[in-house]
């Protein structure tokens, strides 16, 4: 099947408009530690917002000739598009939001390579390093707001939602806007795009002119869930890691909507982090909520945690069902409390440096065969332990489902398996079968065939 295409050469408007020569040699040769594939995926998934599309192979075969090159010219850079998806253009001008978000790509892949990758003064085999190393990809994207008090809403939920369950973000979005609080999410489609379009609504009727709608992703992910229209602050982690560690750390309050394997990763990510005794005094406002219709789906998600990290896990998050105004006041609530904490602490506001994070939740997990295979799964482990653990197999799923290796390991290698305790593993084996029930693999118009079994 043919696709509308676009040739074109932009210029930036916002992001980076000068780079050395280094650079840009860099990021034309195709050799060079695959930093052109890097900055070529990420950008066509940029190019694609808008799409319905959910399989990051699929996007890249269906705009297999795409191409993108960095033209060096006196006055600064330009790209030169061959072959881009018409998606993002209008008459023949590339959307302005696209074009911000293209050079924000360009300014993550050149300072990841140049400034973190390889520094010594960026040890990324300690717990410190990597969390400095994501403090300064932050800042140097200019997300770090210092001069403001906290108010950035982390929303994390499915991209394959219902339309009931969707209008529930906005309007969760909305309550959260009209109190002045901003948004940050994934950067995709579904309960990512749901709160900030709420949020743009609350802001404009109180007259908020600076919202932010921050969207946080990774080379991995992006393919699959491309930005939404409203996000107009743009970040790329180099990995789910990295990408889990920034929300955490600039986040100060967590709404948690219904969605699939990768909410689950979310979900286990986090509470693995509060579980850890260091941060047991530290306020972190975690909410899950929904409409009605959401209510089973909560249920199966509380069912496994208390099953599988005990019992004493449901003090971390609180579930509220069908109540939009209610959880905007108890996160404003709960933000208002983190804001005393660091107060009192003389913590940053913008970055939360007190909170710990544990070594095996900051090493990159590669989802291969072998490392599924061979992840421990039993309650020998210390909880916080098994929920990084857990973690990995969710998000060796979420690369099955929808990244581009991940599906290809899987036509190659066959399923993942996943084995471990028995009783641990008839309870992951009843939370996954519901997702697939509940159609919230993939997007309910594409059969969703399984990447994992479960060995017991």
């Amino acid at each position: 099947m043919n696709y509308d295409v676009i040739d074109a050469v932009i210029s930036p408007k916002t992001h980076l408009n000068v780079l050395s020569k280094t650079e840009v040699n860099k990021l034309l040769d195709t050799s060079q530690g695959g930093l052109y594939t890097t900055f070529r995926n990420c950008s066509l998934a940029v190019l694609n917002s808008g799409s319905s599309l959910d399989d990051g192979k699929e996007l890249l075969e269906r705009y297999r000739s795409f191409e993108i090159r960095v033209l060096q010219e006196e006055r600064g850079i330009k790209l030169e598009l061959k072959d881009a998806p018409a998606i993002a253009f209008v008459d023949g001008k590339m959307i302005k939001g696209i074009n911000e978000h293209l050079f924000a790509v360009l300014r993550d892949v050149v300072y990841v390579s140049d400034e973190i990758t390889g520094n010594p003064n960026f040890d990324l085999g300690s717990e410190h390093g990597i969390t400095n190393a994501v403090f300064h990809i932050l800042r140097n994207a200019g997300i770090l707001r210092p001069n403001f008090e906290p108010n950035l809403i982390v929303c994390w939920g499915g991209h394959s939602i219902s339309r009931q369950e969707y209008d529930y973000t906005k309007e969760v979005g909305y309550q959260m806007g009209l109190r002045g609080l901003d948004i940050c999410t994934g950067c995709g489609p579904g309960a990512m795009k749901g709160p900030m379009k709420g949020a743009t609504i609350g802001h404009s009727k109180q007259r908020i002119h600076e919202g932010q709608y921050l969207g946080i992703t990774e080379p991995g992910i992006i393919a699959a869930e491309s930005p939404n229209p409203i996000v107009n602050q743009l970040v790329i982690l180099p990995d789910i890691e990295k990408r889990l560690e920034a929300f955490v750390r600039a986040g100060h309050g967590f709404v948690v909507f219904p969605g699939g394997v990768g909410t689950a990763e979310e979900i286990l990510y986090i509470l693995g982090i509060l579980l850890h005794p260091r941060n047991s005094d530290i306020p972190f406002p975690l909410i899950f909520t929904g409409p009605e219709n959401a209510t089973d789906y909560f249920d199966e998600i509380d069912r496994f945690l208390a099953g599988t990290l005990g019992e004493e896990v449901r003090k971390l998050y609180t579930i509220i069902i069908n109540d939009p105004v209610k959880v905007a006041r108890k996160i404003k609530q709960g933000v208002d409390a983190v804001r005393d904490f660091r107060r009192l602490n003389d913590d940053a506001y913008y970055f939360n440096w007190m909170l710990t994070i544990d070594a095996a939740f900051q090493e990159p997990f590669m989802p291969n065969h072998q490392n599924m295979r061979n992840l421990q799964l039993d309650h020998t482990l210390d909880h916080h332990q098994l929920a990084a653990n857990l973690r990995r197999v969710f998000s060796g799923i979420v690369a099955g489902n929808v990244k581009d290796e991940g599906i290809r390991a899987i036509e190659q290698h066959g399923l993942f398996e996943i084995k471990g305790d028995v009783r641990l593993m008839g309870l992951m084996d009843q939370l996954l079968a519901s997702f697939v029930a509940q159609h919230r693999m993939k997007l309910p118009d594409r059969e969703y065939v399984p990447c994992y079994r479960i060995v017991k």
